[in-house]
């Protein structure tokens, strides 16, 4: 809960907080030390009465006077600590350790045995292990005193018994603790003002640091600088000194962001040059052919037919594709046929006649198909001019239009040298931004990622001889939409 606060209200409360413990401390072991003090003082002042006792004690046991006995215990316990709650109690024991008198008759009546027996409690030594002075203890913390008393030829004529019961050596926890509640109410009104003072001046430059750093980004880094404070404290210094220095790098970062964000855009505009240009090229030159075959053959009602449509075809397909540039324009674009593929494959001989390339085709339709006849074109051109590129002179070129009810799939195969799926990642990733005359692979990347197709290698097992690799482009089949 504390670190959640801020520094103006944590260092007041840690102030407080620190003091309230060391006088908590500081009284504990101080009310141990008293604890500690007043037993030892307890035990000393149980001495001295038995000391006492001894002295008055040893002519009245040699006369055997028990009510002499009984005054001087009556008037010398009164010395004992605690004896109005019976806490303690002092007896006489004659030769025998049986009691001649005691302090408390009824605990330690007279003319029982006492030595060698359990009294309240306690098992007592015999006679014989009392002939030196004994002191018990108790779990609880009592304690009994037994004392032999000498006659004065150094005969044992009987013994001084004094019990003091735990509950007298018990400190008054009340009256120790006064102090320290005190003392920690004294430090709370003190310190709780000067602490909240400190705590805001130290806190204040942190919270100006603090809003300048919220503030980059979202603010002029010139007019941050200036709100940065300057203190005299090294640490504080250091953080400001960070600060000032983040914001000239951000300064210098915004500024070559900004420089940078050009360069792209300007490269931008480049790539997207470099492709239009491109994918209008590649179906030009097959229209280029069908020109001139309809200027050699035009007398002729079917090849001008053929040729009208497959100039027809083409230029709606550049008209569709640059329309597609415009952002608010909304293309409609028809489904494939089979026409499409077959002018694909006119347009692109006249290029495989400048190459000595020869292609052959192949068709497996296993249901109606239905994929954008403007992008799957583009596709079937553009990987066919690749592959009569890559195939070289005199070489082979095999293209395949299969379709089911779940996909339409273009592969393409030729003879030149084998293209691993991942030496086509790694063209396309180069392709992207460094080969702006390789843009045929990487615009059938980009049309297979935004409609939900795929574009790859095959794999070697699966390229037929006698050819070196095999593309792969597929889309998923509309029909099925089309018709609901």
């Amino acid at each position: 809960m504390l670190p959640r606060l801020p520094y103006r209200i944590q260092i007041p409360l840690g102030l407080v907080l620190a003091v309230t413990l060391s006088v908590l401390l500081v009284s504990v072991v101080a009310a141990q030390i008293s604890a500690r003090s007043a037993r030892l003082e307890i035990v000393s002042t149980v001495q001295r009465v038995i000391d006492l006792l001894v002295a008055q004690g040893k002519p009245l046991l040699a006369q055997d006077d028990t009510w002499r006995a009984f005054t001087l215990l009556r008037n010398t316990a009164a010395l004992l600590p605690q004896t109005e709650k019976g806490q303690s109690r002092a007896a006489l024991l004659d030769a025998q350790g049986r009691f001649l008198a005691g302090s408390d008759p009824m605990r330690l009546p007279t003319g029982e045995q006492a030595l060698g027996v359990l009294i309240n409690g306690r098992l007592l030594p015999s006679v014989s292990a009392a002939t030196r002075p004994r002191t018990l203890t108790t779990p609880d913390g009592g304690m009994a005193l037994i004392e032999p008393i000498r006659s004065d030829d150094d005969q044992v004529i009987g013994f001084v018994f004094a019990e003091v019961d735990a509950a007298a050596f018990a400190p008054d926890w009340a009256a120790l603790s006064t102090p320290a509640l005190i003392g920690a109410a004294l430090a709370i009104i003190v310190l709780v003002p000067m602490g909240w003072l400190l705590g805001r001046r130290m806190a204040q430059p942190i919270a100006q640091t603090a809003n300048c750093i919220a503030q980059i980004g979202h603010t002029d880094a010139a007019q941050l600088q200036a709100l940065i404070p300057h203190v005299q404290d090294p640490e504080l210094s250091r953080i400001a000194g960070a600060v000032r220095q983040l914001l000239i790098e951000t300064s210098v970062a915004q500024a070559n962001a900004q420089r940078a964000l050009s360069a792209e855009r300007l490269a931008a505009v480049g790539r997207i040059t470099a492709a239009v240009a491109h994918e209008i090229n590649n179906p030009l030159a097959g229209l280029i052919t069908a020109t001139r075959t309809l200027r050699l053959h035009g007398d002729s009602p079917d090849a001008r037919e053929r040729s009208l449509d497959l100039i027809e075809r083409g230029l709606q397909q550049i008209r569709t594709m640059t329309t597609a540039l415009l952002p608010q324009a909304k293309v409609e674009d028809r489904c494939l046929s089979l026409d499409d593929f077959t002018d694909v494959l006119t347009l692109a001989r006249a290029t495989a006649s400048q190459h000595f390339v020869s292609i052959s085709s192949e068709l497996d339709q296993q249901a109606e198909l239905c994929v954008p006849s403007t992008v799957f074109r583009q596709v079937m051109l553009n990987l066919l001019l690749n592959a009569i590129k890559a195939a070289g002179q005199s070489g082979q070129v095999h293209a395949l239009l299969q379709t089911n009810t779940g996909k339409v799939t273009f592969m393409l195969c030729n003879t030149g040298d084998h293209l691993s799926n991942d030496d086509l990642q790694q063209r396309l990733q180069a392709e992207d931004s460094n080969d702006p005359h390789g843009f045929g692979l990487w615009i059938c990347q980009e049309f297979a990622v935004r409609y939900g197709g795929g574009f790859s290698a095959a794999a070697p097992a699966d390229i037929p001889s006698p050819f070196a690799s095999c593309l792969s482009f597929w889309l998923p089949n509309l029909v099925r939409h089309v018709e609901k």
